[in-house]
């Protein structure tokens, strides 16, 4: 069951950069002026495919929780266990 849960996440990874190609494509084709009606029906495609790769993925357990705001600014993000690097403390003692 753990394969499979990591084989979705990769899946949902490479959708995910797919669909910020298909994006910019998009971008690009409104800037010129042009059609994008086929890169916006595709982009519309991988948002269902993308939603079934995550109810999968949370029915295999493996759903991940979204902090808000003020749990985002409130987690301690630094690394556990970086101090000054030892150069700098030898330079100080005398």
């Amino acid at each position: 069951m753990d394969n499979r849960l990591n084989e979705i996440r990769r899946k949902i990874r490479f959708l995910r950069s797919q669909m910020l190609d298909a994006e910019s494509t998009i971008r690009q084709h409104i800037n010129r002026d042009e059609d994008c009606a086929e890169g916006s029906m595709q982009l519309m495609a991988m948002r269902v495919v993308m939603l079934g790769l995550i109810g999968e993925r949370n029915r295999l357990g493996g759903e991940e929780r979204l902090l808000n705001v003020d749990e985002r600014l409130k987690a301690d993000c630094r690394a556990v266990g970086r101090g000054p690097l030892k150069g700098a403390r030898g330079r100080r003692v005398r």
